[in-house]
């Protein structure tokens, strides 16, 4: 009986899978359910807003563009240091893009925001149930409201695919413009997160600051039969002169706000894609035996062989060298973004900067405190904590961050300790 049973159950499960793969032909997974992403109200800040108004309207006080911007950015708790300039056409509001009129983007650790002079204010913000979600704030009924309107497909064909690990997610890309702004697509271009080597980056991107290493930002491009990668960086303080300055909030598009947003989006990610597939199939397994505990099996292996992934991830595995001299940014960016987190009695945060060798002082994300870590599944975010735990309380091998130093991991381990919710101990 043990036996027909088990074979009972070994049908059932082909038979979902193979009707999964089916489904999977003509519908994304993340409309499957238990997620239904269209069909799903969200429940983020932005929208539990629209939802008390009948209209989806929101009050947005200011006589300008730039005073609703700010608005907007407060709301949402967005610093406007964290402000970076892209003039690539990579956008859905590319008519209004070129050198002379960037692209803004502006994020926390929850949310992204991008303003282009002359046009709407996207946001795409983290759902506790969706993960990522897309919005447009656009003009209102009256000059002190604004409609707040939730995005789908359009958006996901590129917010929506392999480069944003099959799930709704984010992504920085680097091209290479024409002195429109037009990505010459013949030359290529790179998905960027902190594995990249410098000299790939920031292609189509403003960029502030020094750098020790060349880089693809600050310039125009133009077609050739073979893609060359400049073998110096073009050096800005400022972007005055460049662009209207009355149009924007800043004149800066700061190196290291560009290093943390391109980590952020790699890690924003891969919580999201995990959260997704989890709970997809921990629904599955528990379609066929609802009886039996998905984390016994094939779904608990799944939480665990993520939450390594994540780990290796949060602890900055095989981060790009940033040269023999670094990076040097504005103090405004740091300032604002070290004030997010959370210190020690002594004052030691994941959020300080290093800009030498590496991006952080303590090479472990600041992500641990984002609303997509503690929106994990239990399962996986447990997981990742042992695994994190683990590696931080044992030795450097060849199999277990040997870059990772044994001060560096009880530094790391401390703050954790007082700061992270749910450590051992």
């Amino acid at each position: 009986m043990k036996f027909h049973s088990i074979v009972r159950q070994l049908c059932a499960w082909s038979i979902i899978v193979l009707a999964a793969h089916v489904a999977h032909a003509a519908t994304d997974p993340w409309e499957m359910p238990p997620m239904r992403y269209s069909e799903t109200a969200a429940s983020d800040a932005l929208a539990r807003m629209a939802a008390d108004s009948p209209d989806g309207e929101i009050h947005v006080p200011g006589n300008t563009p730039l005073e609703k911007l700010r608005v907007v950015l407060r709301l949402l708790d967005v610093p406007e240091e964290s402000q970076v300039l892209v003039f690539s056409k990579t956008s859905k509001q590319n008519p209004l893009i070129h050198p002379g009129n960037p692209r803004c983007l502006f994020f926390n650790e929850n949310s992204y925001v991008g303003y282009v002079p002359g046009g709407d204010i996207e946001v795409i913000t983290h759902d506790p149930a969706l993960g990522v979600v897309f919005y447009m704030i656009r003009a209102g009924s009256s000059p002190d409201r604004m409609r707040v309107v939730r995005q789908g497909s359009q958006c996901l064909s590129c917010h929506g695919s392999a480069r944003t690990e099959s799930a709704p997610g984010v992504l920085v890309r680097s091209v290479f413009p024409d002195d429109s702004g037009q990505p010459l697509f013949s030359l290529g271009s790179f998905l960027i997160d902190h594995h990249s080597p410098l000299n790939e980056r920031w292609g189509g991107y403003y960029v502030t600051g020094r750098s020790s290493l060349p880089h693809l930002g600050n310039r125009s491009f133009v077609e050739s039969p073979q893609r060359t990668l400049p073998d110096k960086a073009v050096q800005l303080d400022t972007v005055d002169g460049l662009i209207d300055r009355s149009r924007y909030l800043r004149t800066t598009s700061d190196i290291v706000a560009l290093m943390v947003l391109e980590h952020q989006c790699s890690v924003h990610n891969t919580l999201s894609a995990a959260a997704m597939n989890y709970r997809r199939m921990h629904w599955l397994q528990k379609s066929i035996n609802p009886d039996a505990d998905p984390d016994d099996g094939d779904v608990g292996r799944l939480a665990d062989e993520t939450a390594a992934r994540i780990a290796d991830l949060l602890l900055f595995e095989n981060e790009a060298s940033l040269g023999d001299d670094g990076i040097v940014g504005g103090a405004a960016f740091q300032d604002a973004f070290t004030q997010r987190f959370p210190k020690t009695r002594d004052g030691r945060s994941l959020a300080e900067f290093q800009l030498y060798s590496q991006l952080f002082k303590h090479r472990c994300s600041y992500m641990v405190y984002s609303e997509a870590f503690r929106a994990l599944p239990a399962r996986i975010r447990e997981s990742v904590i042992a695994r994190l735990h683990g590696i931080l309380t044992g030795n450097p091998s060849p199999g277990n961050h040997p870059s990772l130093g044994v001060s560096s991991r009880k530094r790391i381990a401390a703050i954790l300790g007082e700061t992270l919710p749910g450590w051992p101990g």
